[in-house]
C-alpha cells in the first residue's frame, strides 16, 4: 500500500476517534438533556464518518474499485442523527425535563412545547 494512503488513512482515523472519544467524555460530564444532546450527535456523525471514510479508501484500495457501502452508511448516519437528536429533544420537551439553572432561553420552552411563535420585542 502506497505511503500516502496509508497517511490519509490514520489520519482519518485519528480524528474520528478523537471525535468519538470528545463525544463520549461529554455525554458522561454534561448535566442535562439538553446539553448532553449535542456531544453523541456530533460524535456519531463526525467521528463514525472520519471512521467510514478510513475504511471506504481501505476497501477501495484493496478491491480495486470504490467501495460505496461505507459511504452509504455514513449518509445514512449523517442524515439519521440530527433527526434522532431533534425526536429525544421533542420528548424531553414534552416530558417537560427541567434544564440546568444556567440555561439561556429557558423561558422560551413553555413556548416551544406548546408550538407558540416566541414574543416578538415591540419594535422602537
Amino acid at each position: 500500500m502506497p505511503l500516502y494512503l496509508e497517511i490519509i488513512i490514520c489520519v482519518s482515523l485519528l480524528i474520528g476517534g478523537v471525535f468519538l472519544l470528545i463525544g463520549s467524555y461529554g455525554l458522561a460530564r454534561l448535566p442535562d438533556i439538553y446539553m448532553r444532546l449535542h456531544s453523541p450527535t456530533k460524535a456519531s456523525t463526525l467521528g463514525i464518518t472520519g471512521v467510514l471514510i478510513a475504511s471506504m479508501i481501505l476497501q477501495s484500495h484493496l478491491q480495486g474499485f470504490l467501495s460505496i457501502k461505507e459511504l452509504l452508511i455514513t449518509l445514512f448516519l449523517l442524515i439519521t442523527a440530527p433527526v434522532a437528536a431533534n425526536m429525544i429533544a421533542k420528548t424531553a420537551l414534552h416530558y417537560r425535563t427541567k434544564p440546568i439553572n444556567e440555561t439561556q432561553g429557558d423561558d422560551l420552552m413553555e413556548a416551544i412545547r406548546d408550538r407558540k411563535s416566541p414574543k416578538q420585542p415591540p419594535e422602537a
